[in-house]
């Protein structure tokens, strides 16, 4: 994880999260 800037980290991160609220809203989908 060397070299990355932390906006591109947070980003990430957050994309992540929503995936995963989104699975457990929709479990159908998965």
């Amino acid at each position: 994880m060397e070299g990355l800037p932390m906006w591109f980290l947070a980003v990430v991160i957050i994309m992540l999260i929503i995936y995963l609220v989104y699975a457990l809203i929709n479990p159908e989908k998965f």
